[in-house]
């Protein structure tokens, strides 16, 4: 970055272009840079970091205010479309941040392999460019997102700095309530979906399966993860790495394949 240029920060999200999540993040990551947006057109939640093959891209232009210091295009893709497009064809240069929310509702525990807000995030670290993923527990299209602006504010004011490591990216849930008591650093909560599908009668007479189900913590006593923590009015920082190998296994596995 050249002396006295404004940090270049993007923003992307899965709940689209419309969430009122983006938007807050945008307000305040604007003031610390200069902020491109490029969010899915319509809702992508789930849709982890699936990238689009049989269908054209095509990016909307939604707000390009260079005095407000803020680009804003909307992508008829998925999250990882998204920051893939901005990066190689829509941006002017590599952004120096990379942030991803603010999510309506948690992606905490198991539930970053599944996101499209970590879409993004998993995105930026292979850009070896530091990268978070902000999450709130209020799944309502009109949550009020203040309790998120000092949580936010200090992991950009990190970003900014340069102290966050680019090698591993920042999945950042917050507690929905008035205050939140402070920020732990956790590992993720390990456990399972149960009750995944609900089985339905469309008026023709025919079976069909609806999403649902509760996430159960393997343990819920656990204070060393996110979930535990989430519980009792703290934010939580996981660091993550896209690098799903299990290097540990890999000597033992080794000996027995030859």
């Amino acid at each position: 970055m050249e002396e006295n240029q404004r940090p270049l920060i993007f923003i992307g999200n899965d709940d689209g272009y419309q969430a009122g999540g983006i938007k807050y993040l945008a307000d305040i990551a604007r003031q610390y840079g200069d902020v491109f947006i490029a969010a899915p057109s319509t809702h992508q939640s789930g849709k982890s970091s699936a990238l689009t093959v049989e269908t054209p891209l095509r990016a909307k232009l939604v707000e390009s205010d260079p005095c407000g210091h803020v680009t804003f295009y909307h992508v008829n893709g998925t999250p990882a479309d998204c920051i893939k497009l901005a990066v190689n064809k829509l941006m002017p240069r590599q952004p120096n941040i990379i942030l991803s929310g603010i999510n309506h509702g948690y992606n905490s525990g198991n539930s970053a392999i599944y996101s499209g807000t970590m879409g993004i995030v998993f995105e930026g670290s292979f850009l070896n460019v530091p990268s978070i993923g902000f999450s709130y527990g209020d799944y309502s299209a009109d949550a009020d997102f203040s309790p998120c602006e000092p949580i936010v504010r200090h992991m950009i004011e990190l970003a900014v700095a340069g102290k966050l490591p680019a090698e591993v990216c920042y999945n950042v849930n917050i507690p929905k309530c008035e205050h939140v008591n402070g920020i732990k650093v956790t590992s993720a909560s390990m456990g399972k979906w149960v009750e995944e599908f609900d089985s339905r009668i469309d008026p023709h007479g025919n079976t069909y399966y609806w999403l649902t189900g509760k996430y159960m913590p393997n343990n819920p006593d656990d204070d060393t993860q996110d979930l535990y923590w989430l519980q009792r009015g703290f934010a939580t920082v996981v660091p993550c790495r896209a690098d799903q190998t299990a290097h540990a296994a890999i000597p033992d596995i080794a000996k027995l394949i030859k």
